[in-house]
């Protein structure tokens, strides 16, 4: 199995939760991180930016390229992956962590938001996707890993928040799409989505309090993503991923380790039945 000595992974939304813990997992492997986020100043509520993240990275064992980038813009897009390609050599892996979120029925979704989370999920996705393949097909086995669910098409997980679940599909058909697409020059393309919901900002600030004590911490999610690019992207491409599912197939039994709260009941994440 490739390990991830050496690799250039480019994170998106890394500068914190999940994306800051799958940097700090891939660098504790001797990976070289591509931070790349809007947040390059202290934000007044949420902690994080790309050069504390970067200076985590460092310290961890890996080597850290700070980059700030709005994922929406196209020619930002095109210049983060210059930068990292003329810093690293190459890219490995692409993780398309950045989302926006708004768990809102459809008369309580401006079009500003709607636009939002279009622009930044999809739009996101499939930018940085496209900017990073032909320097992925070069490498020795290409990853893109997108953050997002399974496609359960069920009404339930569509009548309180249409547009996030479209934006968040979207990311997904990206998945379903580009594996097809991309098979035969040997680059990945799965998702992943948690099996419960994780202890991120976004948890914080959409959901009760209640079902923050309920989540798993960042860190299964970073195991289940370095898992998954280690393994051989001739093989496992196509796949909806679920961070617990990967971790059994890895061997892992102990998941109390994750947990907020142990011992407490766990919260089951949206769009999984």
């Amino acid at each position: 199995m490739p390990g991830l000595r050496r690799k250039t992974i480019f994170i998106t939304g890394a500068s914190r939760g999940i994306g800051r813990e799958i940097a700090l997992r891939c660098a504790r492997e001797g990976a070289n991180v591509v931070i790349a986020a809007k947040t390059s100043e202290p934000h007044a509520r949420l902690a994080g930016t790309i050069h504390t993240v970067a200076g985590e990275v460092e310290k961890a064992g890996g080597k850290a390229l700070a980059v700030q980038l709005d994922v929406r813009r196209e020619e930002a897009v095109a210049a983060a992956v210059h930068r990292a390609v003329e810093r690293f050599g190459g890219l490995d892996a692409l993780i398309n962590n950045a989302s926006a979120i708004s768990l809102a029925p459809t008369l309580q979704t401006p079009a500003n938001r709607y636009d939002l989370m279009m622009a930044v999920n999809v739009r996101g996705t499939f930018l940085c996707s496209q900017a990073c393949i032909p320097h992925l097909a070069r490498a020795e086995n290409p990853h893109i890993l997108n953050i997002s669910p399974p496609l359960n098409m069920s009404a339930r997980w569509f009548q309180n928040h249409v547009a996030y679940t479209i934006s968040k599909y979207g990311m997904s058909m990206c998945t379903l799409g580009m594996a097809a697409e991309l098979r035969e020059q040997g680059v990945a393309v799965n998702s992943l989505w948690p099996r419960t919901t994780i202890a991120t900002a976004a948890i914080e600030v959409h959901f009760p309090e209640a079902i923050l004590k309920a989540s798993r911490k960042p860190a299964i999610m970073a195991d289940a993503a370095c898992a998954i690019l280690k393994r051989d992207s001739g093989g496992a491409t196509g796949n909806f991923y679920i961070d617990e599912d990967v971790l059994r197939e890895e061997g892992v039994s102990d998941f109390g380790q994750y947990a907020v709260t142990p011992g407490a009941a766990l919260y089951p994440d949206l769009f999984l039945d």
